[in-house]
C-alpha cells in the first residue's frame, strides 16, 4: 500500500510529529509514504512530464527522513491555501495554462486526480482545517480514498471536540498575556491583545478565561466601543496596579461594522484578517484618554514546538489515520468526541461554522468569559 500525506492551511504546532508518526506506523507495516509539498498546491503544480517539477513537489518519506522532524514546529512539507478546484489565473502553472477555459476560477481537479494516480496513492491523508478537508471531501467524492486529520488553532472543525494546535495556541496566548502585564502595569495603561480567530472566538475567549483577563471580544458578538471603554476604565480603577486588559479575536466586529480585511481572497474565499485590535486601541484612546498598549500576537501563537497535549493528540490522530488507511477505510476523519478517540464521516466538516456557545460560555452584556457550568462539557468547553 502507498499512502500520501500533506498539510494545508495555516501551520500549527504538532504537524511534524503527526507526519512522523504516520510514516513510522505505515513503514512498520511494510507500506510506503509519499509527502506532497505545499498542501493541495503540490497536486496542482506538479507536472508529471517534468522530473524537476515532480521532485520539487513530492518527497518520499521513510523513518530515516522523518527521524528528527518532530523536534521543530510548523510543517517541513510546507503548506499553502491552494484549492485545485478554484484556481485563479495568477496561480495557474504555466504547463496548465493552455487548458484554462471559461471564466476563472478554473477547476483543475482532473489534474489533481491524475497526479494522485501517477503517484500510485492508495489512500490520501490531508492534515488541515475546514478548507483543506473540504477539498479532501471533494477528492473522496471523486473516488480517492481519503482519511482526514483535523488541525486548527481555532478548534473550529465540525465533528471533533479537538483539533491539533489549539492547546499550544491558547498556552502561548496565556503566557504572552502574563508577560505583557508587567509593561501594562508599569505604565498604567490599557492593553488590547489581538488573537487569531476568524469566525470563532474560542481562542480569544479561552485565553482570557485561563489568563484571568476580565474582558474578551469574540467573533460571534459585535461590540459597542463606548460600552467597552466604560468597562475597561472601571477595570483599571478597580485594579490596585491601575491597568486593564482585553483580548480580541481578529474576526471581531464593531456594532454596525464589518471584519477588518486586507488583500485578495484566497482559493477558499477568505481575505487576510488583522487590524481590529489596532483600530479598537485607537478608538479606546480617543474615548478614554488613557495610554494604550496594542499587541497583535498573531503568528507567535502558531510558532514553535507543540505542548504535551498537542503532541499527544497529534501522535494518536496519526496512528488512528494510518490504521484506518491500512484497513481500507475512506471518507473518514479522525476525531476526539466526549474524551474518546474515534472517527467520523469527513462530510461533517461541511456542516457549517463551529462557533462559541455564547449562552453557556460568554457574558455578552459585559464582554467577558462566563462559564455557567462545566458538568457534561468537553475538556475545552467547546
Amino acid at each position: 500500500m502507498r499512502i500520501g500525506i500533506l498539510t494545508g492551511g495555516g501551520d500549527v504546532p504538532g504537524l511534524n510529529p503527526c507526519i512522523k508518526a504516520v510514516v513510522n506506523r505505515v513503514s512498520e507495516a511494510g507500506h510506503s509514504v509519499v509527502g506532497i509539498r505545499r498542501g493541495w498546491g503540490g497536486l496542482l503544480n506538479a507536472n508529471p512530464d517534468d522530473p524537476e517539477s515532480w521532485d520539487e513537489h513530492m518527497l518520499e518519506l521513510t523513518p530515516q527522513i522523518v527521524r528528527t522532524v518532530d523536534r521543530t514546529g510548523g510543517t517541513f512539507l510546507h503548506t499553502s491555501r491552494t484549492n485545485p478546484g478554484k484556481v485563479k489565473p495568477s496561480d495557474l502553472p504555466d504547463f496548465l495554462a493552455h487548458r484554462a477555459a471559461g471564466d476563472p476560477p478554473f477547476d483543475f481537479t482532473d489534474h489533481a486526480l491524475a497526479v494522485v494516480d501517477k503517484l500510485g496513492i492508495d489512500v490520501l491523508i490531508p492534515i488541515g482545517g475546514d478548507d483543506t478537508l473540504s477539498y479532501g471531501l471533494r477528492l473522496h467524492e471523486e473516488g480517492v480514498p481519503v482519511i482526514g486529520i483535523p488541525k486548527t488553532m481555532d478548534n473550529d472543525v465540525h465533528g471533533t471536540d479537538y483539533c491539533i494546535g489549539f492547546s499550544t495556541a491558547v498556552s502561548r496566548g496565556v503566557q504572552f498575556i502574563h508577560n505583557l502585564r508587567t509593561a501594562t502595569g508599569s505604565h498604567e495603561r490599557i492593553a488590547v491583545v489581538e488573537l487569531f480567530g476568524r469566525y470563532s472566538g474560542e481562542t480569544a475567549l479561552m485565553t482570557a478565561y485561563l489568563a484571568g483577563v476580565k474582558r474578551s471580544i469574540i467573533s460571534e458578538i459585535p461590540f459597542n466601543i463606548d460600552h467597552l471603554a466604560d468597562l475597561l476604565i472601571a477595570d483599571k480603577a478597580a485594579n490596585p496596579s491601575n491597568y486593564a486588559m482585553v483580548t480580541i479575536s481578529e474576526g471581531a466586529r464593531l456594532e454596525g461594522g464589518e471584519m477588518v480585511l486586507t488583500g485578495q481572497e484566497d482559493a477558499f474565499g477568505h481575505r487576510k484578517l488583522g487590524g481590529i485590535g489596532a483600530l479598537t486601541g485607537e478608538l479606546l484612546k480617543d474615548r478614554t484618554g488613557e495610554g494604550i498598549i496594542f499587541q497583535q500576537v498573531a503568528y507567535l501563537m502558531r510558532s514553535g514546538a507543540p505542548d504535551s497535549l498537542d503532541l499527544m493528540v497529534a501522535l494518536n490522530y496519526a496512528v488512528m489515520a494510518a490504521d484506518l488507511a491500512m484497513e481500507g477505510a475512506s471518507g473518514r476523519m479522525v476525531a476526539l468526541r466526549g474524551g474518546t478517540y474515534t472517527s467520523v464521516p469527513i462530510r461533517v466538516t461541511g456542516e457549517g461554522v463551529k462557533r462559541v456557545d455564547v449562552d453557556e460560555l460568554y457574558d455578552a452584556e459585559n464582554y467577558r468569559p462566563k462559564v455557567r457550568h462545566v458538568t457534561g462539557k468537553p475538556m475545552f468547553l467547546y
